[in-house]
């Protein structure tokens, strides 16, 4: 799994871990516990904003959209192995379905909203998360690391996925209504 800084009897993670088991066994009826604790790590992995820009170009300078990703990831333009292809892949793959999923309106605001001078302007995120959880699930050359068949699944249900996380966003903000933190207060005391 991915490592986080939050201990492992965090509330946060156990908050996570529910949401995710919720929607994806409940709601979904998709029942793969790799896959939903997969994205419950990833979902507290990306709790620190900085980690999703972690691809560094060869200078060091934050990689910020998924075009200039998809260039680092490629051992033919900046990838300077094939470990680096599948780390980059796997990232993209993570970073386009955590934004897919919990921040949709920033996508469409980049496809909606004319601006063309976005690097993703034209980029299919659910297209382009497919193919990278693909490409760094297929590494067999390379020792095996545990998440190769849970990126393989991610990639074969990546849109299950999109609607997954949604499910786990509309959870969160209904839980930040009035309404339901008067009834949550109330049951506390």
């Amino acid at each position: 799994m991915m490592s986080t800084s939050i201990p492992n009897d965090h509330p946060l993670r156990h908050l996570f871990r529910s949401l995710v088991e919720r929607s994806f066994l409940h709601y979904l009826r998709w029942d793969d516990l790799h896959v939903t604790s997969y994205i419950s790590e990833l979902l507290l992995k990306f709790i620190d904003i900085d980690r999703l820009y972690t691809i560094r170009n060869r200078n060091g300078d934050q990689v910020g959209t998924v075009i200039e990703m998809l260039y680092e990831s490629d051992v033919l333009l900046e990838a300077s192995s094939f470990e680096r292809e599948q780390e980059v892949h796997q990232h993209i793959g993570d970073f386009t379905l955590f934004m897919g999923g919990i921040f949709p309106q920033h996508l469409r605001r980049i496809k909606s909203s004319g601006m063309i001078h976005h690097g993703d302007f034209l980029i299919d995120y659910i297209r382009t998360g497919k193919r990278s959880y693909s490409i760094a699930a297929e590494y067999k050359d390379h020792p095996p690391k545990a998440n190769t068949s849970a990126w393989q699944k991610l990639s074969d249900n990546f849109e299950l996925c999109v609607v997954g996380l949604d499910h786990v966003r509309s959870t969160l903000d209904h839980m930040q209504e009035s309404r339901y933190l008067q009834v949550r207060q109330h049951l506390m005391h």
